[in-house]
């Protein structure tokens, strides 16, 4: 009855002061978030005029991967009260919402031209947000550290099960299986899932950063300082590195291009592969940046209506992670697992633009 008691006069104010105040509210967001986009087109930009060399990308991209971004969510997690990182709640609508989304994708995308393995990745960038690379850094600036927990539980989830889920129903067609079954496929596919979860870092330094917490135990100085060095690196590096992978997608997918057409013309190789229509790519940028967060705040409405113990401040974390653009790497497995890379790149590229306008905006509304 508090809460409402405070909302109230809040809202006859801005009755009073009219749509004038909603600008306000969403322009220091917006200077907030400027910084954030702008090392993204920073990195965009020093890859398409080629001052960062291409080859010099997935050197980047494994320093964050590998060393940056790990220490960051371990000192976040080693940070956040043991609660807050097992909250079952935030576990659970996020869970719902991202297997909602997957469903949705694949069912209402797979046709004859998109098979599994395509609508699989297209479901997967429709519900892996970027929360490693850009959320965390970002919902930090916007909400304070108390961020982090629900974070980690959502990049726990889609590491683990989103992920292998999309990876899993991509081989049922058999994708890349030459001359073998969709189970073959899925098997192969399962067990490459798993290696690949075991190799990956971040699951890792997130269980040590919980186990750190829960334990109430703190690193060596020196220990610490050298961790705190990575992770202050995270964020610049990582949202350079977005950029730079997004221009690198766009090079490579022209130059193959050209290529297969120097190859058709001259009869030693085969047509290169039309283009993705943009009815392939926004409604995926639409369940992206639009229903996938409706859909998490309307089920954790309800839960909480339902009496969940889902706190409001860790639902609006976890709306404005759903409300994130789509996750870079989804482009480097689809290329891994031989789906259409160009239309994957091309989804990321859009809701990494279109989230310049819509995630300020999403913030503005949940403030």
């Amino acid at each position: 009855m508090q809460e409402k008691g405070q909302e109230g006069p809040g809202r006859a104010r801005k009755a009073r002061n009219g749509p004038g105040n909603d600008n306000r509210a969403v322009l220091p967001v917006f200077l907030v978030t400027f910084p954030f986009f702008a090392l993204i087109a920073a990195g965009y930009a020093a890859a398409r005029a080629r001052l960062l060399p291409l080859e010099a990308i997935p050197g980047l991209n494994t320093f964050v991967l590998y060393f940056a971004l790990p220490c960051m969510l371990l000192r976040f997690g080693a940070g956040t009260p043991i609660a807050q990182l097992l909250d079952g709640s935030v576990a659970l609508i996020w869970g719902a919402s991202a297997l909602a989304v997957v469903a949705g994708v694949v069912m209402f995308t797979r046709n004859a031209r998109i098979g599994w393995n395509d609508a699989a990745f297209g479901a997967l960038v429709a519900a892996f947000p970027n929360t490693g690379f850009m959320g965390v850094p970002l919902l930090v600036a916007i909400l304070g550290a108390q961020a982090a927990g629900p974070m980690i539980i959502t990049i726990a989830f889609d590491l683990v099960v989103t992920s292998s889920l999309c990876i899993a129903l991509s081989r049922l067609d058999g994708a890349g299986e030459a001359g073998s079954g969709g189970r073959h496929g899925a098997s192969q596919a399962a067990r490459k899932a798993l290696r690949g979860i075991l190799v990956n870092p971040m699951p890792w330094s997130i269980l040590l950063g919980v186990l750190l917490s829960a334990a109430r135990w703190q690193l060596p100085g020196p220990i610490d300082r050298t961790i705190a060095m990575l992770a202050d690196a995270a964020s610049p590096v990582a949202l350079f590195t977005i950029g730079a992978v997004l221009a690198r997608s766009a090079l490579l997918a022209r130059e193959h291009v050209a290529s297969a057409a120097v190859a058709e013309a001259m009869g030693t190789g085969s047509a290169a592969m039309p283009k993705a229509p943009l009815a392939d790519v926004l409604p995926v940028v639409a369940v992206k940046l639009l229903l996938h967060p409706v859909l998490v705040w309307a089920l954790g409405a309800g839960a909480i209506a339902l009496g969940l113990p889902l706190s409001h401040a860790a639902l609006v974390v976890i709306v404005l992670v759903a409300a994130l653009p789509s996750a870079s790497n989804v482009s480097m497995l689809a290329e891994r697992f031989g789906a259409d890379n160009g239309r994957i790149a091309r989804i990321i590229l859009w809701t990494t633009v279109a989230a310049f306008f819509s995630f300020p905006l999403a913030v503005g509304l949940l403030r």
